[in-house]
């Protein structure tokens, strides 16, 4: 292999694809980048076998084709200390391969490419669908953060893509809290779905950028490859079957409060500071045009209460919640009104945007209550 081109884009090309690299891995060879030269195309692909990144680079010129491994730690310390300008890449020999620049060089050992595993996209059952890039990004972001981490139950530990013939829905819980983001902007000519695991697709968040338009999703019962500009990310999809979610979804909660979100999280997070720090338990007692947040620790002897003006159509009602998943739900909304339904003390409160809101379609979330004394 020999090739010249532009240090800064390398160093784009191996950091755009570095989120894959396992931080340690029982198969070695999995630390490396697997550089593969093709013409005036260099493809960067970086594993941990669950997951796949891969982009491509034009080079500047090409003297000899090759696919090689080279340790991704080095060469991203190496690009990361040089100045933009050409560099060199030349394997004069079968065990290193020098990088040179300017006013130096630098050789670094580099392993045969028939060691890295070969990586498989789908099979010919695969769907594909497209998303728009900031649809999906919103999707994921709305989401992701009512993941569980269930070793008992591995499908929660992801987002569930549920795709019909008229939207999209993504769907997340972790039997605490269950928050859904529906797109109309995405449908399919059949219904289908899949589970993500929330590490891709916290990685998938990160690297689309504002610029990319779309996103070309292609999935089969193993895997999904999400294609956007020169990136492609392939996916191990979580195996299991997701629960109904819409049936725990309340359709007939008749106590409905309106307040402003920000006004609501604000109090929800000084009133939690007297709350006690195992239980993180507050109250919420509701009547019409008041709503009172109280929170104590018998233990140290301290307690907080605040009471807030605000519009709620209903039987006066008392109910508890865990303050840090309340303060996940209402941080993680966007919107300025926020409206709560109740149905009683022990069952689910929907937590939805203000029906003027931009979102008011979009996300809803659900939220268990605790017992109070």
């Amino acid at each position: 292999m020999k090739l010249i081109i532009s240090s800064s884009e390398l160093l784009k090309g191996v950091m755009a694809v570095s989120k894959a690299i396992p931080a340690k891995s029982p198969l070695q060879i999995l630390e490396n980048f697997l550089f593969d030269l093709q013409g005036n195309v260099l493809t960067i692909t970086a594993s941990d076998s669950e997951l796949t990144l891969r982009t491509k680079i034009e080079v500047e010129s090409t003297a000899e084709e090759g696919k090689i491994a080279v340790p991704a730690k080095h060469m991203m310390d190496l690009l990361k200390e040089l100045p933009d300008q050409p560099l060199t890449i030349n394997t004069p020999s079968d065990s290193a391969f020098v990088c040179s620049w300017a006013s130096g060089e630098s050789t670094l050992p580099y392993f045969p490419a028939e060691d890295y595993p070969e990586i498989t996209g789908t099979d010919e059952t695969a769907a594909t669908l497209t998303f728009p890039a900031q649809s999906l990004v919103e999707g994921i972001a709305s989401t992701i953060y009512a993941t569980a981490d269930d070793e008992i139950r591995p499908a929660m530990n992801g987002i569930f893509f549920d795709i019909d013939v008229n939207s999209t829905t993504l769907v997340a819980s972790d039997a605490h809290k269950l928050i859904c983001y529906t797109t109309a902007d995405v449908n399919a000519s059949e219904k289908a779905s899949f589970i993500l695991h929330k590490k891709p697709a916290a990685i998938l968040k990160a690297i689309i950028g504002k610029d990319i338009e779309t996103v070309d999703v292609t999935f089969d019962s193993k895997n999904a490859v999400f294609t956007f500009g020169q990136t492609v990310v392939i996916c191990r999809l979580l195996v299991g079957k997701y629960p109904k979610y819409r049936d725990v979804i309340p359709q007939n909660n008749s106590n409905v409060l309106h307040i402003d979100r920000v006004q609501l999280l604000n109090t929800v997070r000084r009133v939690s500071v007297c709350s006690n720090k195992a239980s993180n338990h507050i109250k919420l007692d509701l009547m019409s045009g008041r709503l009172i947040i109280s929170a104590q620790d018998l233990g140290f002897s301290i307690a907080a209460h605040e009471t807030l003006s605000c519009q709620y159509d209903g039987e006066p009602l008392a109910i508890g919640f865990k303050s840090p998943y309340l303060i996940e739900i209402l941080s993680n909304m966007s919107c300025g009104e926020l409206v709560m339904k109740f149905l009683d003390s022990k069952r689910a409160a929907l937590i939805l945007p203000g029906e003027n809101e931009e979102e008011s379609e979009k996300i809803c979330g659900i939220l268990m209550p605790i017992m109070i004394s």
